[in-house]
């Protein structure tokens, strides 16, 4: 046995030092390969506004086939010449920063075993300017708002509801896209915006507008300072529906409806808040609503405001609060489908199931619902 393993021993050496011979000790016969490498652009980090944009295209510099990855949604790449041997560029689109904080990413760019990281840092998004004037809660800020201090017209974060009478609720308005015949059912003068329901010929003009109704904000301070109007057959409202909502699919009130302020002339100064979903909702009478006397609202401009959080929504009239309604936290959106943005509503009803449910007083039309400004607020983030 000794003898057997002393001659495999010598077979190893011999078969070792062959291999060696074979591969060239002088390296004339073995493959020459560059080092694999990768670089991308010519910075390791950079830098972007909170608006986000488009970064580059960078140059990519490679010695075999590339590729460039990012785990952050938030970013977007979009790459040309991976397999070429010499490299190619990357263009990196970066999404809007809403939050405060400031972020980061990290483009992971690999050719082989090469590796090379560029850091791509976006500033927060800066606090809006805000008029010492204007209360802000503690906590919040300022995201968007409207005093009414500029022009006749409402701007573009505004849109007119174009309708028919009887279009809902039975209402017996028209309503028109800013005018009709000349004259304006919403204007801007004098620092608020007056909302007018008046009589021409056979019909009642009104206005019925919506803010920033594609988008909408989810959660937040809504306020508005309203002067309602007077007369029998007014029905004034602040209130708030699902933004981008297709009723065709997620139909009212499954949908859900934030009612911060309403009011009918024939019970005047006594404003309301409500909330409707598919468990709470009036055609059943299971609606949540409470109502309050708010003397001289039809005299002076009161403040309406809801607080909508993830756990519950709370209205107030002048600081003093008016409706509570809390989240079951089911999960349900038969009772809880406020998880979603919603968009604000204003506008001036003439009758209908509710505002005429004790007829109409036509004499006291031109009736108008002025407006000093309307504030929405959300946390810092």
């Amino acid at each position: 046995m000794k003898f057997l393993h002393t001659i495999l021993l010598g077979l190893c050496a011999l078969s070792a030092a062959s291999l060696a011979g074979a591969c060239g000790g002088d390296g004339e016969d073995k493959p020459v390969t560059g080092p694999e490498s990768i670089t991308v652009g010519q910075e390791n980090t950079v830098n972007i506004g909170s608006d986000g944009g488009v970064i580059g295209p960078l140059t990519v510099t490679a010695t075999g086939e590339w590729d460039v990855a990012c785990e952050q949604s938030w970013v977007r790449l979009v790459k040309e010449g991976t397999t070429l041997r010499t490299g190619g560029t990357v263009t990196v689109t970066v999404d809007a920063n809403n939050t405060r904080q400031e972020r980061t990413a990290t483009l992971v760019c690999m050719s082989g075993r090469a590796r090379a990281n560029v850091t791509i840092v976006q500033a927060g998004k800066a606090p809006v300017p805000v008029d010492p004037t204007i209360n802000v809660p503690e906590g919040y800020e300022l995201v968007w708002n409207d005093e009414f201090d500029r022009g006749t017209t409402l701007g573009s974060d505004w849109r007119h509801e174009v309708q028919g009478p009887g279009w809902v609720n039975n209402e017996l308005q028209t309503y028109v896209n800013g005018e009709q015949g000349g004259r304006r059912v919403t204007e801007i003068t004098d620092g608020h915006l007056t909302i007018t329901a008046f009589k021409a010929g056979s019909r009642v003009y009104s206005g019925r507008v919506y803010a920033m109704e594609n988008t909408g904000w989810k959660y937040g301070i809504f306020e508005a300072a309203i002067r309602l109007p007077k007369g029998k057959g007014t029905w004034p409202a602040f209130w708030m529906m699902p933004a981008n909502n297709n009723f065709a699919t997620n139909p009212w009130p499954r949908c859900g409806e934030i009612d911060i302020m309403e009011e009918v002339g024939y019970h005047p100064e006594y404003t309301s808040s409500s909330i409707h979903c598919q468990a709470y909702n009036h055609t059943i009478g299971t609606q949540r609503t409470a109502e309050r006397l708010t003397a001289g609202s039809q005299e002076d401009y009161h403040i309406y405001r809801l607080e909508w959080t993830p756990d519950y929504i709370e209205t107030s009239v002048d600081g003093v609060r008016l409706l509570r309604f809390d989240n079951d936290g089911k999960g349900n959106v038969s009772t809880w489908p406020f998880d979603k943005p919603f968009y604000i509503i204003l506008n001036l009803a003439w009758g209908g199931d509710w505002g005429g449910a004790q007829g109409v007083d036509e004499s006291c039309l031109p009736a108008t619902m002025d407006v000093e400004y309307v504030r929405v607020f959300q946390k810092v983030n």
